[in-house]
C-alpha cells in the first residue's frame, strides 16, 4: 500500500475562536496512523480564519473518514473538508 496526503479544511465555530488552541485540540485528536505533515492559518473574510490540515496516511480503508470524524469533534470546530487529497 502506498501513503496519502490529504489537505483539510476545519472551519472554527466563530470569529473569536482561538486558532491556537484549535490547532493545538486537532494534534491531539488525530488517529495514531495519521502523521500531521503541517498546519497553516488561513485569512478569509470579516475576520472569520480556516485552518488548513496537511495530513498523511497510509492508503487503506477507512483511514480518511475515522481521522474525518475526529477532527468534526474537536471543541470549537464548526465544519471539515477535505479539500485535496492524493497518492505520494
Amino acid at each position: 500500500m502506498g501513503q496519502v496526503a490529504v489537505l483539510f479544511r476545519v472551519m472554527p465555530s466563530g470569529v473569536d475562536t482561538d486558532m491556537k488552541a484549535v490547532a493545538e485540540a486537532v494534534r491531539l485528536a488525530l488517529p495514531p496512523e495519521a502523521k500531521l505533515r503541517g498546519m497553516q492559518v488561513k485569512e478569509i473574510a470579516f475576520g472569520l480564519k480556516s485552518l488548513l490540515v496537511s495530513i498523511v496516511m497510509a492508503d487503506t480503508g477507512g483511514i480518511l473518514p475515522a481521522t474525518e470524524e475526529a477532527l468534526r469533534h474537536v471543541e470549537n470546530v464548526e465544519s471539515v473538508e477535505v479539500i485535496e487529497e492524493g497518492l505520494l
